[in-house]
């Protein structure tokens, strides 16, 4: 399924979790040539990686703490390395891969700074993909004294396995504190369709392409 296809939405409708699934693998994978060698950091089941060799007979490895997401991966028949990413990556050589990507997964991180820099240690580039927490319907959401319950943040706030909520200028002063260059962004709304007025506001997931300073 094709990026441009998804953004084919009626516009009133979010999309379905399944959609935003494949919405988010399409992008990730809009950035990625042909062949090369991935490292997927809190990869799930491996269906990222699945659907990226699947459409763009990539290599590479997924990397699972959690031992039925590993199980999810021998399944997919996704090669795993069950470690904990926050306790870096010291198995893997300087530039061992393309691209290092972290799909939604980096909210649910606490060392931010370790695991974006072991990324960009290990890969020439990090691909990034992150709900924005400043998004207006999170915005009203607190406004009205409540924490957000949304599409991208569909968790209440006793059960969330987020530990960090950070919006896109956090993200970006983050990159900037660490010297990080961000190759290019991307913003979308809850119905697939590209932001570029205010992202910070109106846009409810973030893309980044980052490389080293």
């Amino acid at each position: 399924m094709s990026l441009n296809s998804l953004n084919m939405t009626s516009g009133l409708n979010p999309l379905t979790p399944r959609e935003r699934e494949r919405f988010d693998f399409a992008v990730i994978a809009g950035w990625i040539p042909e062949g090369r060698h991935v490292l997927d950091f809190g990869c799930g089941d491996g269906r990222l990686l699945r659907y990226l060799r699947e459409t763009k007979s990539i290599t590479g490895y997924g990397v699972e703490i959690d031992h039925e997401s590993v199980l999810g991966c021998i399944r997919n028949g996704i090669d795993v390395i069950q470690i904990d990413v926050e306790g870096g990556l010291s198995g893997f050589k300087d530039a061992s891969f393309s691209h290092a990507i972290i799909s939604q997964a980096l909210q649910a991180m606490h060392g931010t700074e370790h695991v974006l820099g072991e990324m960009l240690r290990v890969a020439d580039e990090a691909i990034v993909s992150f709900p924005n927490f400043a998004y207006r319907v999170n915005r009203e959401a607190i406004a009205a004294g409540h924490m957000p319950v949304s599409e991208d943040l569909p968790y209440e706030w006793y059960d969330t396995p987020n530990v960090r909520f950070f919006t896109i200028a956090d993200f970006e002063a983050l990159c900037a504190k660490l010297g990080i260059v961000i190759r290019e962004r991307l913003a979308f709304d809850v119905y697939g369709q590209s932001v570029t007025e205010d992202p910070n506001l109106n846009g409810s997931l973030a893309f980044y392409r980052l490389g080293r300073g």
